[in-house]
């Protein structure tokens, strides 16, 4: 507790001042750094120890910079640097390409302080960090670069709806990228991409390593690709472009399940099937809920009063704007099929439990009349004259037979059979 009253006394102290920006890192469960940069560009590091009270939910955690839910940021300053989200195995990584309609360069770098020495102001640099698992990585370029550490804490909290954000200097946008795979039914995987726009850079952080921005690497590398003309809001809008079309490639996937599934309903209907259904709908939700912002992010780009857009780009992104409007219009026609082949599928079950009752009902009422005459020559009354007669037995069987074949006439004049 004494620890976490120390960590409030300087953000007070230096907010209240307005001359710095703190940036803490969660080193390991009992170790933090906190640096306070001042604008002249003296920085104040201390590492000091801490212990989370028995109350916070931290306290019973053995890994505490890696968080699986933004409850357990509670209590804790804002600007944290935790991770929140799933822990990958594979270790951060840097790459950096900068170029212009001349020159490219890449390469990879261990830290930050690397990209310092590479910074030039004729060339364009595109900084992509691949694993968010290294809390340090972010917190150096947020100071390198000057990024709020709201922003900072946001990069990590990977349970982020898309949105953008204007700053003086940057602005930060956040997408969802969605990519398909298969265990025994499709399985889709979520997975934020936050981007710094500057006028000179583009930071991109992902959570993993993945291929969905090698096409833009290939087309920086082609010195007559229109990427090479043009600024960081084009290379911004390039990196959008390449997650949207992802968005098509799952509406094709979704599109083949649903028509798989439409014909399935109708010859086979099963408990798979409603598994399927109610699968499908979970997913639907989920993307909706992923990609519907992107309109709203999408339409206050076009109306950003800010000198990191260029006249000429903002057309660019009404093209991703109208991507975005069909992929959402889709997903609702899928909602609404997946709606009908639910009801559909509740109908046919209703129907085959009809049947079935209706076929136990008609054995029913042929042997009502069977039992009856059964119950009748089996109460074992003393005087009863059939029972002495030497034809009464067959006698008996042909009215059993007479009757069950003159139901079952009957039943099938009526087309109740």
């Amino acid at each position: 507790m004494p620890g976490l009253i120390v960590i409030w006394a300087c953000f007070l102290l230096f907010f209240r001042l307005n001359r710095s920006g703190i940036f803490l890192h969660i080193i390991s469960g009992r170790l933090i750094r906190i640096t306070c940069t001042h604008p002249k560009g003296t920085h104040i590091v201390f590492i000091m120890k801490f212990e989370y009270p028995e109350w916070h939910r931290l306290s019973r955690k053995t890994e505490k910079s890696t968080l699986s839910s933004a409850a357990d940021k509670s209590g804790l300053p804002p600007g944290t640097l935790v991770h929140i989200g799933e822990k990958h195995l594979t270790a951060s990584r840097i790459s950096v390409i900068q170029y212009n309609q001349q020159v490219i360069t890449e390469c990879e770098i261990e830290s930050i302080a690397e990209l310092e020495q590479l910074r030039r102001d004729d060339l364009m640099t595109w900084v992509n960090i691949d694993g968010l698992s290294d809390t340090r990585i972010i917190g150096d370029i947020g100071e390198l670069l000057n990024i709020h550490p709201l922003i900072l804490e946001d990069i990590l909290s990977t349970h982020q709806r898309p949105k953008l954000e204007e700053y003086e200097d940057y602005i930060y946008l956040v997408v969802k990228s969605i990519s398909a795979g298969y265990n025994s039914h499709l399985a889709l995987q979520y997975e934020q991409i936050s981007i710094l726009l500057l006028a000179n850079h583009v930071v991109t952080f992902r959570e993993k390593v993945g291929e969905i921005f090698t096409p833009v690497r290939y087309r920086l590398r082609n010195r007559m690709d229109r990427l090479r003309q043009n600024g960081s809001d084009y290379l911004t809008y390039v990196l959008l472009d390449s997650i949207v079309d992802e968005y098509f490639v799952i509406e094709d996937h979704l599109d083949e399940i649903i028509d798989t599934l439409e014909e399935s309903l109708l010859t086979d209907p099963g408990q798979k099937t409603l598994q399927t259904i109610q699968h499908l709908r979970r997913e639907l939700i989920t993307m909706k809920r992923s990609i519907s912002p992107l309109r709203e992010l999408l339409s206050t780009i076009q109306h950003a009063n800010t000198g990191l857009f260029q006249e000429k780009t903002l057309r660019y992104y009404g093209d991703i704007y109208d991507h975005v409007l069909r992929v959402t219009d889709s997903l609702d026609s899928y909602r609404e099929r997946i709606a009908v082949i639910q009801d559909i599928y509740l109908s046919s079950i209703s129907n085959k439990m009809n049947e079935t009752v209706k076929v136990l009902t008609i054995f029913a009422a042929i042997f009502i009349p069977l039992t009856f005459i059964a119950g009748v020559y089996g109460m074992n009354f003393e005087h009863m004259p059939e029972l002495k007669w030497r034809w009464a037995y067959p006698a008996l069987w042909g009215i059993f037979i007479g009757i069950s074949v003159g139901l079952v006439v009957f039943f099938k004049r009526k087309k109740w059979l």
